[in-house]
């Protein structure tokens, strides 16, 4: 299972990959080599390791009705594309995707990790997302510090 964390600013080339950050890199390798990217309901893109989408669809068959599981799959599920990451540590962020995250002049994604996925953020609103939860942060700061 994947366990991600950190950020790391990556810049995109003319085919839409970016190189893999050395310590995602590991997990992704170890986890079969590839990522399976879709939409979120905000604004980055998520990206989970095999056994990692796995777990999820896993999830939904176990947790949501069959309605549920339908929408799930006609609105996730069908929109999930995956990528592999080629020798030179690279990987490409599919185009229908990749225009989720308008990149701005200088070609640059942020990767964050969130324990189990990874979310592809445009650095601008990666930056106003994160000043725009600060006070939300400052209000759980003493539990957050309790779990360290």
């Amino acid at each position: 299972m994947s366990d991600f964390a950190g950020q790391y600013y990556c810049k995109i080339d003319e085919k839409g990959r970016f190189v893999v950050p050395t310590l995602i890199r590991e997990d992704i390798e170890g986890n079969g080599n590839s990522l399976m990217f879709l939409k979120s309901q905000e604004l980055p893109v998520l990206a989970y390791t095999k056994p990692e989408w796995d777990n999820c669809l896993q999830k939904a068959k176990d947790k949501l009705d069959e309605d549920q599981r339908r929408l799930f799959m006609y609105h996730m599920v069908s929109e999930a594309t995956p990528s592999e990451m080629d020798r030179a540590g690279r990987i490409l962020i599919p185009s229908r995707l990749r225009k989720l995250i308008p990149v701005d002049e200088d070609q640059e994604v942020v990767i964050v990790g969130m324990f189990h996925r990874l979310e592809i953020w445009n650095p601008s609103e990666w930056r106003l997302y994160a000043r725009q939860n600060e006070e939300a942060y400052d209000q759980i700061l003493g539990k957050i510090q309790g779990i360290l």
